[in-house]
C-alpha cells in the first residue's frame, strides 16, 4: 500500500539518505524522499504506527501519514 509520510527535521541530503535507508531496511519499495516537500512516499505493508516509530527512531518527527 502506498503511504505518504510527512517528516519534519530533515535538513540536508544526508537526512534524505538516512530516511531512505531506514525505509529500505523494512522492505519498503518505490521509495521517494523529498527534502523540499518534507515527505517520504513508499509502498509498504507496515502500519502507520510502525512507520512513525521507525522514522522517529532515526531522529525525525512524523507529523502525518496519509
Amino acid at each position: 500500500m502506498a503511504k505518504k509520510i510527512m517528516i519534519e527535521g530533515m535538513m540536508c541530503e544526508h537526512c534524505v539518505a538516512h530516511v531512505k535507508e531506514a525505509l529500505e531496511g523494512i522492505g519498503a519499495a518505490n521509495i521517494e524522499v523529498s527534502l523540499d516537500g518534507k515527505y517520504a512516499v513508499c509502498d509498504t505493508d507496515k502500519t502507520n504506527d510502525e512507520l512513525k516509530a521507525l522514522i522517529e527512531d532515526e531522529g525525525y518527527d512524523v507529523t502525518d501519514i496519509i
